[in-house]
């Protein structure tokens, strides 16, 4: 066929008994099936927006899917607010990640073709995320991962409907080890104390293998793997105090941290050993100030409610006291995330509407809008690249106490550029760790201390 819309002259063929006027009838019919099929591909414009929300809701590790989704309730409702997206309210349909990855993809599944939400946020568990990316391909269906840490998801495959909307382990890991090497580098020993799972044994591989690297020769004492959701950790902190390692790394979270911490205490195996705890940002309300000051933790991300430099200091300031005055608690990390993702959403929308000059996209064209979407943060900007991953900058400081919260907060604070410690789009994590030189660290940016508002 030719590339004009107009039908062409057919002559009448002898044989077959085919009139000009019959031609001519047959591709204005199939001209009309054509405009048919095209008018199906313009979506119609939804009476509302439904975002299915994977998040944990029971559990250990509920202590920040909660106020995740509670920043989901308070920031959509304030979306609404202001009139949703080009004029269509969106609500969030929670699922709860507690039962496991399994009751997980069937939750995928009923939210897709049951609930037919237009997106959905998934999730905290990195096994969540391995097996939804996957299936938003399957099911066409876009798909934010607005949480999990594990960097294989987009190291090991290629998507069109699946999407990070912040870091993933490699910057969050990386990040503190920079930190421990630039301000406290004559350690000569170094444990592990990390949940037996993917991003236990994954973010201790990312460390190991950053630190055999740039301080090559670096003992290490311990790698201890208790079983995710332990409780009792008198086995792995009395092998610590005789082993007495210089260094104590952990990504424990949720629940897990909290009991090794409280532990940790108690008998003062904050005495011997320096911690790195790239999670502990989400912990420290929780357990106050039996985290001693001088140790190294990270936020997961530019997550703090006291950034020494956030983009835009109202809107950092606005989030936090709305949070504090619904929840009466400071917002953490996940919360962030979460902000992250509604953020994510509402650009992606945006830039899609506008692509269509006004008219409402297609699930393809609106999974096609995140590719190079850059949105803001709270404190900043993040951007998504071509290979689906969030880059976005990491904040990393010391503990201190002060009089004026029950908790310890962040001093001598780096916040680093994310492109400097983000895995290079089609480089697997651990190959390109090994190519780091001793320069990055001099790339640093100055520490800046703690001033209180």
């Amino acid at each position: 066929m030719g590339s004009s819309s107009e039908p062409r002259p057919v002559p009448a063929h002898p044989q077959s008994g085919i009139t000009r006027r019959s031609a001519l009838l047959g591709a204005a019919i199939g001209s009309m099936v054509l405009s048919g099929r095209h008018a199906q591909a313009q979506a119609a414009k939804p009476a509302e927006i439904k975002i299915g929300i994977a998040t944990f809701l029971s559990g250990p590790s509920s202590v920040f899917g909660v106020p995740g989704k509670n920043a989901a309730e308070m920031l959509f409702d304030q979306l609404n607010e202001q009139g949703g997206i080009a004029g269509v309210k969106v609500r969030p349909v929670f699922v709860d990640e507690g039962p496991g990855v399994d009751h997980f993809v069937g939750e995928y599944r009923r939210l897709v073709q049951s609930e037919k939400v237009s997106m959905i946020f998934a999730g905290i568990s990195s096994a969540d995320c391995l097996a939804c990316a996957p299936l938003a391909d399957e099911l066409k269906r876009p798909t934010l991962l607005w949480d999990c840490g594990t960097q294989r998801v987009f190291e090991e495959a290629k998507y069109d409907y699946a999407w990070r909307s912040q870091a993933n382990a490699t910057p969050e890991v990386l990040a503190p080890l920079l930190y421990l090497l630039k301000t406290k580098p004559n350690f000569r020993s170094v444990a592990v104390v990390n949940q037996d799972y993917a991003w236990g044994r994954d973010s201790w591989d990312i460390f190991r293998t950053g630190l055999e690297t740039l301080k090559p020769g670096t003992r290490v004492a311990a790698e201890l793997f208790p079983r995710f959701g332990a409780t009792d950790f008198s086995t792995e902190v009395t092998r610590l105090l005789a082993l007495r390692p210089d260094v104590i790394f952990t990504t424990s979270w949720g629940g897990d941290l909290d009991a090794f911490l409280r532990q940790s205490a108690d008998r003062k195996l904050f005495e011997r050993s320096t911690f790195v705890v790239p999670l502990a940002e989400s912990s420290l309300e929780r357990v106050g100030k039996t985290l001693p000051a001088g140790h190294i933790i990270g936020a997961r991300g530019d997550h703090w409610f006291l950034h020494p430099s956030p983009r835009d200091p109202a809107l950092l300031a606005r989030f936090t006291e709305d949070y504090r005055k619904r929840f009466n608690a400071w917002p953490i990390y996940s919360t962030h995330h979460m902000a992250q993702a509604v953020n994510a959403m509402k650009a992606g929308y945006e830039k899609a509407i506008a692509a269509k000059g006004g008219g409402w996209p297609t699930d393809a064209e609106l999974a096609a809008a995140f590719k190079g979407l850059t949105f803001p943060s709270l404190t900043g900007e993040v951007t998504i690249r071509e290979d689906g991953q969030g880059l976005e900058n990491q904040l990393v400081g010391t503990t201190l106490h002060t009089d004026k919260y029950a908790f310890p907060v962040m001093t001598d604070m780096m916040v680093m550029d994310a492109k400097m410690i983000t895995t290079p789009v089609g480089q697997k994590s651990v190959d390109w760790l090994k190519t780091l030189k001793p320069d990055i660290l001099d790339k640093l940016p100055a520490p800046v201390a703690y001033k209180p508002a």
